[in-house]
């Protein structure tokens, strides 16, 4: 059982972003990295319809969409884009989601509206993360939708780890820590519609049977939303997990909707003929079936192909407002220096978390420098005797680190 202080703690944190800050806290990953995930199909400014941001889950790419919901969007003249997370979305979800958060802010500063995005798995529910601890993009985005999305984690994921697995499945835990972060207060933001498509022969994110106690379904929160099995609409439709994020016809019809119409998607709207398509629109009936094995197989083969882990990740320190208290991770090159040489000391300076610090203070041998966006800086220093020198590293909100550097003869 998690500790009440722990509980109190999370539920503190989740509120907290709630009041948008005077200044979006800043990203970890350098922009650089970010910038080359993300890729649009055609221009976004001026486009006549909404944009789309599509975001693949686990073991998944981008490509996990080029057979399917990218010919789709083509056809009815949806500008979209994509985002590859890292590590095929094996590694650290709390970084997969600043690849989301880089994602919206680029689209939302290009089209100077409200964009629209869809996610498979956890791609459905990494981008509520983003909206959580970075509340700037709460205003960016009109719809979610999220097919067969893991927003309350997996029953699964319990057997699979047993013997260690990636930090991703492991944080998609229904128990764990990620989760419990993730879903704390508030499950929804005001201005958002949540249209949420789940199958009850979903294997991978279980349970999801129905809309009170299933894994996809959101509950709580100012936003709009629907909670919709695709059986709801076809009881006969024996769409899995892949298949829902990739071919279904209904979890389509029910995103389109939702894309096309104010508000979540509504089933009502969703024809009885769609139960009779085969596959959804995109599919081309000649290729799919292979199209549809060899993306499945890649999913598969990419799933377990991250680093092992034998725990659950930390949570970042911001998710318990904790990063002004947490220690400074200074690093120093080289630490031995030699009398009357000039040499360049390189100073890197993170959190606790990993994430690097910009504008922090280094000072050694009365010179000074500040750090930049990815928490490095360099001193060019020449010392006239030997002996034990003193690096300083200042940052308002840290306590002060010191590292020493020997000189020599």
């Amino acid at each position: 059982m998690r500790s009440l202080p722990v509980l109190v703690a999370l539920l503190v944190a989740a509120l907290l972003p709630a009041t948008a800050a005077a200044k979006p806290r800043p990203l970890g990953v350098p922009a650089k990295q970010l910038h080359a995930a993300f890729a649009c199909d055609a221009p976004l400014k001026g486009a006549a319809k909404t944009p789309v941001l599509l975001v693949p889950g686990t073991g998944e790419d981008p490509d996990f969409f080029d057979w399917n919901y990218e010919p789709a969007l083509a056809q009815l003249g949806i500008p979209f884009c994509t985002i590859t997370l890292p590590e095929h979305g094996t590694g650290d979800i709390q970084v997969a989601a600043e690849y989301v958060v880089s994602a919206i802010r680029r689209m939302h500063a290009r089209t100077g509206h409200r964009i629209d995005l869809i996610g498979h798995s956890q791609g459905g529910m990494v981008p509520r993360w983003g909206l959580r601890f970075w509340p700037d993009t709460r205003r960016m985005l009109g719809d979610l939708v999220g097919l067969a999305a893991s927003n309350h984690g997996t029953t699964a994921a319990d057997a699979v780890c047993g013997n260690g697995c990636t930090a991703a499945t492991w944080q998609q835990r229904d128990g764990s820590k990620f989760i419990a972060a993730l879903n704390a207060g508030s499950e929804t933001w005001k201005g958002i519609s949540y249209t949420s498509v789940y199958t009850h022969f979903d294997e991978i994110v279980t349970p999801n049977q129905d809309a009170q106690t299933g894994s996809t379904s959101l509950r709580t929160g100012p936003g709009s939303k629907a909670n919709v099995a695709i059986q709801d609409i076809c009881p006969n439709d024996t769409a899995d997990h892949l298949q829902l994020g990739s071919s279904d016809a209904v979890g389509y019809a029910l995103a389109i909707d939702a894309l096309t119409h104010a508000g979540p998607a509504d089933p009502s709207r969703i024809p009885a003929t769609t139960c009779l398509q085969p596959a959804q629109p995109g599919v081309n009936p000649a290729t799919g079936p292979g199209d549809a094995a060899a993306s499945y197989a890649k999913v598969a083969q990419q799933f377990n192909s991250g680093k092992m882990l034998s725990a659950e990740l930390p949570l970042a320190c911001y998710v318990t407002r904790s990063c002004a208290k947490a220690p400074l991770t200074v690093t120093a090159k080289p630490r031995t220096l030699h009398v009357g040489r000039r040499a360049r000391v390189r100073v890197r300076v993170r959190r606790a978390d990993g994430h690097a610090v910009r504008g922090a203070r280094v000072q050694l041998g009365g010179r000074t420098a500040h750090t930049g966006r990815r928490g490095r800086a360099v001193l060019r220093v020449r010392f006239a005797r030997a002996g034990r020198k003193t690096l300083r590293v200042r940052k308002a909100g840290f306590a002060t680190r010191t590292l020493h550097v020997r000189v020599k003869r």
